[in-house]
């Protein structure tokens, strides 16, 4: 089955790339995999303090998770998918496609203000090219409605 790959991350973007992911999905007999990342400058202390961050950092993505994975059962009947990798998100971005064969669509969500779309937009759109799928980039904005609309 093909995936959407949509990443999770403390964006407000994110939110509209998930209803994306999660109504493209719904529409097209796909599913959602969930790419969270854990930057490895996060765990730069001591060796148990950064143990004890890094289960923190998982506890919490495992949190928002679930809010995105109720939404997405009771309300377009999919079922997503979670990874959790640790590195350079771009990096570990890539890194998920290429280890997945099943993913077919990388789902990004564009921010709308005037520092531009993101960090994540704006590196992996200049290896856009060299991807083996296409990437779908979600204006911040958008409206549930319009989502709705386009999906």
């Amino acid at each position: 089955m093909r995936k959407f790959l949509v990443v999770l991350d403390d964006s407000r973007e994110c939110l509209n790339a998930m209803r994306f992911a999660a109504m493209r999905a719904a529409h097209t007999g796909a599913g959602v995999e969930i790419l969270a990342v854990i930057p490895p400058e996060e765990f730069n202390h001591w060796i148990g303090v950064g143990d004890l961050m890094r289960e923190e950092q998982r506890e919490r993505i495992e949190a928002h998770f679930e809010v995105f994975a109720k939404w997405m059962r009771d309300k377009q009947g999919i079922n997503p998918e979670l990874v959790i990798r640790e590195g350079d998100p771009a990096v570990e971005i890539i890194a998920q496609v290429q280890d997945d064969p099943a993913i077919g669509v990388l789902v990004l969500g564009a921010a709308t203000g005037k520092k531009g779309p993101g960090p994540l937009v704006t590196q992996l759109t200049k290896t856009a090219g060299t991807l083996p799928i296409p990437i779908t980039i979600v204006p911040g904005d958008l409206t549930k409605e319009r989502l709705e609309a386009i999906t």
